[in-house]
């Protein structure tokens, strides 16, 4: 059987950047536990909000979350009340609470269409309103390839419709690329709490390539300094100056004597 790898991780450090972007030698595992949690806070009470991606950067008492989302307007609320929550309850998930500040920043997706976690939400809560998965599927297959997506793939697993054998199932439009590098191949995942138990949702959305070199620092705000040359420590001597010829240095004398 084939070994299947998160497309995501596979291409980390190539053509796609952390979604967590920190270092601590003290703090190392803490801080990946807390970030755990701080994505699921986001995700439990935002789940309708069609959240894309949740970036988190890190320094010494002071964390930063970035928030894409396709619905900025459920995030924010009512003056900002929704984000004062939100910051009190992530507040409560922190090792070091009294020490810490948060600042949370929210990012508008214009295209949900383009974003494998949006779509295999949508999918998810279509299931749990007992629309036919096969329906669901081919919609968001439809909607993405009319935004402009090369190929995507959309596999479900679980009890569908309500039978008593769970089984697997899934539908595919255009290509999807998973061995090649640069192919920008987005994925996704969701799960649909039905009564009839979990159904598990995957996407797989392949946007195109990204040709030619492409700075993984552009996004964190590092500079990269990988394309210029080394300084070797040595000077390109000056060169000499053009010695003009006698001849032609006496000829304007006479000129201007004249």
């Amino acid at each position: 059987m084939g070994q299947k790898v998160n497309p995501i991780g596979f291409r980390v450090g190539v053509t796609r950047v952390w979604d967590s972007v920190w270092w601590s030698g003290k703090n190392l595992g803490s801080w990946v536990v807390e970030d755990y949690k701080i994505r699921k806070v986001i995700d439990k009470k935002f789940r309708h909000a069609e959240i894309d991606k949740i970036k988190i950067e890190r320094t010494a008492g002071f964390v930063k979350i970035i928030i894409r989302t396709g619905k900025p307007a459920l995030l924010i609320g009512q003056k900002g009340a929704e984000i004062e929550l939100l910051k009190k309850e992530i507040v409560n998930v922190l090792h070091d609470k009294k020490n810490t500040k948060i600042d949370i920043k929210i990012e508008e997706v214009k295209k949900i269409n383009l974003s494998a976690r949006i779509l295999a939400t949508s999918v998810a809560l279509q299931m749990e309103r007992n629309v036919p998965f096969k329906r669901a599927m081919k919609k968001v297959m439809g909607d993405a390839m009319r935004e402009g997506g090369k190929g995507i793939k959309v596999k479900v697993s679980g009890r569908l419709g309500g039978s008593e054998m769970a089984r697997v199932e899934w539908y595919s439009e255009g290509r999807i690329p998973n061995q090649t590098l640069r192919a920008e191949i987005d994925y996704g995942t969701a799960e649909a709490l039905t009564k009839y138990g979990l159904i598990g949702v995957k996407v797989w959305l392949y946007k195109g390539d990204i040709l030619g070199k492409k700075s993984l620092f552009e996004e964190s705000g590092m500079n990269d300094n990988r394309d210029k040359k080394p300084f070797t420590g040595k000077k390109k001597p000056n060169q000499p100056e053009k010695k003009e010829d006698l001849s032609i240095k006496k000829k304007r004398t006479k000129k201007t004597a004249e």
